[in-house]
């Protein structure tokens, strides 16, 4: 059964443990699958239109150490480390950690508590593993046409946690495909850069702004500069035209990297957020959205 959280501007659905999402990339905890605003208007879309393709992602929902799992490089084949807002994995052989593989996982053990009709709290509970332990908190709140996601790690084993955290926003406004009628804008110009250039045919970089000549036949992907975000009055926002529907990331946090995926219906601005904790030490941040229509 899912969560709702609601006002008079947002409505917001909230995936019960297990029900949007059974793999081993996403924290399962607070999954966000729906975002409506004004009654009508919807944002979250999931990762692909094909069933059983893709990771099983949907609306927003977050991700740790997308590119290097905690403990993975010093755990031996079959020993456990942790993915944060997963579980316990097994590293199965010599291979590199690989975020889109599926690990066998004991998962953490989580509490939901919701506080009222606009706060929701999730509080997954510690496992020790080879020194790693960590018990997360995730909040959940709406006011007017903000959405608010808090992040709590607290260090309670004896190891540094030493990852990140970033969003992957799985947006698609209205249901409207990607194309010209959609506006990416970012508070700077950045340098943008892909691993795979080819992707990137029929998009256009146009100082601040990127848009898309066409609907894209593939994925496409692209890196920038990061940022301080603490600097700038938002991270992205994205607007559909003629719709007037904008969404934009208001979040005041110093990023580590920065990214864009998506697909033929789908817009992901990726903002990477550095997770430091010492043991017996704690690091809070705060993701903001706010929706609204021009």
């Amino acid at each position: 059964m899912a969560y709702h959280l609601q006002n008079d501007r947002l409505s917001v659905k909230i995936a019960e443990l297990g029900e949007a999402y059974r793999g081993t990339r996403f924290d399962g905890s607070g999954i966000i699958t729906g975002i409506e605003l004004n009654g009508r208007h919807q944002f979250c879309v999931p990762e692909s239109l094909t069933p059983g393709t893709g990771t099983g992602g949907i609306g927003l929902c977050s991700e740790f150490g997308i590119k290097e799992a905690i403990g993975y490089e010093d755990a031996r084949v079959g020993e456990l480390f942790p993915k944060l807002g997963v579980g316990l994995l097994t590293r199965p052989d010599e291979a590199e950690y690989r975020f889109y593989r599926e690990y066998a996982c004991r998962q953490f053990e989580t509490e939901i508590e919701q506080k009222s009709a606009q706060q929701i709290c999730f509080t997954t509970q510690p496992a020790e593993c080879r020194g790693y332990a960590v018990r997360m908190l995730k909040n959940i709140e709406i006011s007017g046409n903000q959405l608010f996601v808090t992040y709590t790690v607290e260090n309670t084993g004896n190891r540094a946690i030493l990852t990140d955290e970033y969003s992957h926003n799985f947006l698609g406004i209205d249901g409207y495909a990607v194309g010209p009628d959609y506006v990416l804008k970012l508070p700077f110009v950045p340098e943008i850069w892909s691993d795979e250039p080819e992707t990137l045919e029929g998009i256009e970089f146009k100082g601040d702004h990127v848009t898309w000549e066409r609907r894209p036949e593939k994925d496409f992907y692209f890196r920038m500069d990061h940022f301080d975000g603490r600097a700038v009055p938002w991270l992205w926002e994205l607007t559909h035209h003629p719709s007037g529907l904008i969404v934009r990331e208001l979040s005041k946090l110093p990023l580590s990297s920065a990214a864009v995926w998506g697909h033929g219906h789908v817009i992901s601005p990726e903002m990477f957020f550095a997770v430091h904790v010492a043991p017996g030490e704690r690091q809070s941040w705060t993701r903001i959205y706010e929706f609204s229509i021009e």
